[in-house]
């Protein structure tokens, strides 16, 4: 088949990957356009036609415009790459105010093809011209900025601020006010599996962090179905450098990190607040987690190892069985086979939770294990996929990248 004949199925059919043309918009052909019609019951934003001209096809104008604040950083760039392959969505605007006025492809080469607008300052932002909004700014900042926005605006938040419901506890952890209570109101958790009713209806969704994410993923079922005790939880987790961010740290130095492993956070690890709240809420009491998470030679991935007590009576195929009812529809959650050891090489640059369940040598208690990509799963993947459910699209768009691996 020549190239010029696949382009042109390609635009006629839709050309979506896998499972995406299952869940994805019906399409409609005339006029050398595509009209999509609806999606999952939802009015979706006009389409743009699609034109192929001698074999090769010219960018075109996206449904859904996309402001990216914070675009230097990890979890920025992660977001520019899921979207090159992102039918639906185009960046028309991008912030990074240390590197205002260079070019995407100045500050990560690797992305230089994308053709993107040049980054500015946040304060110089015009956001006329934006739909949704992913802010991938430091921890802090954000609340502010994400005060000033359109109300029109679709918004899925990176950082930490809006995770914790209860604004003292953020203060507690964060160690200053928040400063805009009444949007905290509004936001809602963005753990997509658990909370996918709650994220097609929001204008703001907190997007959860990488150790949370990780963990809540495997527990929050077990504890629903009263299968683990509330006490006892113990998480020994460990995360690539990458988690730590692209800002220049001592502790995060080669010949600190090198050769080594280095716990930190330990017994205050921000992380905490999020990761009992989650658990709270479905224990309907107060859950306390002994966690200590470590820093790995490694640029990305996460691993979570979590120790709890069975409940009287329970054995580990019930644990075994209780995720795999939980998960068994969904995409990118996966409970591996009967003594198959997670590794993070196994979700490395992928939007996959891969978890399994083995027993420990003391009777009635149980080892979990949880993997995922800290970058995309843990950050930008889980971003993409919340944001797909808040416009109407199937999550899984833009996110079918399977596991780079060896």
């Amino acid at each position: 088949m020549s190239a010029a004949t696949f382009s042109s199925l390609c635009f006629s059919r839709g050309c979506f990957w896998k499972d995406e043309a299952k869940n994805s918009p019906r399409v409609m052909k005339g006029s050398g356009k595509l009209k999509i019609s609806r999606i999952r019951g939802s009015a979706t934003l006009p389409t743009k036609s699609l034109q192929v001209e001698d074999g090769k096809t010219q960018k075109s104008e996206k449904q859904v415009r996309i402001g990216l604040l914070g675009a230097s950083g990890y979890t920025g760039a992660e977001i520019v790459r899921l979207l090159a392959n992102h039918p639906y969505f185009g960046i028309t605007l991008m912030t990074a105010d240390r590197k205002a006025g260079q070019s995407i492809g100045s500050v990560f080469p690797h992305l230089i093809s994308q053709g993107l607008p040049t980054m500015v300052a946040v304060k110089d932002a015009d956001f006329s011209n934006v739909d949704a909004v992913f802010c991938c700014l430091p921890h802090g900042t954000t609340q502010e900025i994400i005060k000033g926005l359109p109300k029109s605006l679709k918004i899925v938040d990176l950082s930490a601020d809006f995770r914790l419901r209860d604004v003292s506890e953020y203060e507690e952890w964060y160690g200053q006010p928040h400063i805009a209570p009444d949007l905290q109101k509004e936001a809602v958790y963005g753990l997509t599996e658990i909370s996918r009713e709650d994220i097609k209806n929001a204008r703001l969704v907190a997007n959860p962090g990488c150790y949370p994410t990780s963990i809540q993923l495997p527990l929050v079922p077990l504890i629903q179905a009263n299968l683990i005790q509330y006490r006892n939880i113990i998480i020994d987790a460990k995360s690539g450098v990458s988690g730590a961010g692209r800002g220049a740290k001592e502790a995060n130095l080669y010949s600190e990190i090198a050769e080594g492993i280095y716990s930190y956070g330990v017994t205050r690890h921000r992380h905490v607040p999020e990761i009992e709240q989650g658990l709270t809420d479905v224990a309907s009491s107060k859950v306390t987690v002994s966690f200590t998470p470590h820093l790995m030679p490694m640029i990305r991935g996460m691993q979570s190892t979590i120790y709890v007590e069975m409940a009287p009576g329970v054995t580990i195929e019930d644990l075994c069985q209780q995720l795999k009812i939980s998960y068994e529809h969904e995409e990118f959650v996966k409970l591996l086979e009967k003594g198959v050891v997670p590794r993070t090489h196994n979700v490395r640059g992928s939007n996959y939770c891969l978890m399994n369940v083995f027993p420990d040598r003391i009777p009635g208690r149980a080892i979990i294990i949880s993997v995922i990509d800290n970058l995309v799963k843990g950050a930008s993947g889980q971003a993409l996929q919340n944001l797909n459910i808040m416009l109407g699209f199937p999550e899984n768009t833009g996110l079918l990248y399977q596991p780079l691996f060896p």
